[in-house]
């Protein structure tokens, strides 16, 4: 009788995993199966890292008194090269939201919440999904580290990959919380784009704030609010442990950024959940 009372908890669990694990290679597999969303992939890195990082090189640097200085240690494209990651995370994990309007739109989300699975398992089986492509795309820039004169360390990959999950996690989530308010496909598409852009342009991801710096001797170079909104950004701190992470350089205290990343996954999650139970 104890035997068998142990393994009732096992029992119960396996149809949650089976669910989770449909429901994860579906997301994976309606992934592959769009070109259109692997061309982009590939497409948005080549742009940023060739056109943006070696036309804007020769000006990421300054002229003091005859002495040429960077800013930071480093060309313009070692700098871009981790900010081109987490692009191409974002735009993937929020854009494989879409799935969630093309599942309600289609009858199959109706489907999938009456069957037995919680809606807990669901909603983990769409993002880890979503997350999943968005690492791909991820692991798609380091291709171009070489390229980008980027040496790549297999405790700074590890190290790297980690973060980015966790980025592509909450961002996939953050796609569900949208996807859950809008409920055209025109309407996500325009609103997720007004969300995805302010927030990586003030991430200090395409322009540095100068590390030698206060946060208030940066007010007194850069717009003020420009300084605030790029230090209240939590993609900022994001961005920055990519970069310790593959170039060895960060801007604030290293430490802040693996702690923002926990807290942007668990919080979206969280969020999403609460939103996706009341549907």
């Amino acid at each position: 009788m104890s035997m068998i009372a142990s393994d009732a908890p096992v029992r119960a669990f396996a149809p949650q995993l089976g669910g989770l694990y449909a429901i994860w290679l579906r997301e994976v597999k309606r992934a592959i199966r769009d070109r259109g969303q692997l061309i982009g992939g590939v497409s948005r890195p080549l742009l940023w890292v060739l056109i943006m990082g070696i036309g804007l090189n020769p000006y990421f640097r300054g002229e003091i008194y005859g002495e040429v200085r960077f800013v930071v240690p480093y060309t313009y494209l070692q700098f871009i090269f981790p900010a081109v990651i987490v692009l191409n995370i974002m735009y993937t994990s929020v854009q494989s939201a879409v799935s969630t309007i093309w599942d309600r739109e289609f009858g199959f989300l109706r489907e999938i919440l009456v069957s037995p699975l919680s809606r807990t398992t669901i909603l983990l089986g769409k993002v880890l999904g979503g997350a999943t492509v968005a690492l791909f795309h991820g692991c798609l820039v380091l291709v171009l580290a070489r390229f980008a004169d980027v040496t790549l360390t297999p405790s700074g990959i590890l190290t790297g990959l980690v973060w980015m999950f966790l980025l592509a996690f909450g961002l996939t989530s953050l796609g569900v919380v949208i996807a859950n308010r809008v409920r055209s496909f025109e309407g996500f598409g325009v609103f997720s784009n007004a969300v995805i852009l302010p927030l990586y342009f003030t991430s200090s991801s395409i322009f540095p704030l100068d590390p030698s710096l206060t946060s208030a001797q940066s007010k007194l170079v850069y717009p003020e609010w420009l300084v605030t909104l790029v230090e209240i950004n939590p993609l900022t701190y994001a961005v920055d442990a990519l970069r310790d992470a593959f170039i060895g350089f960060h801007q604030f205290d290293p430490r802040i950024g693996p702690i923002v990343l926990v807290v942007m996954a668990v919080g979206f999650f969280l969020i999403a959940l609460r939103d996706f139970s009341r549907a």
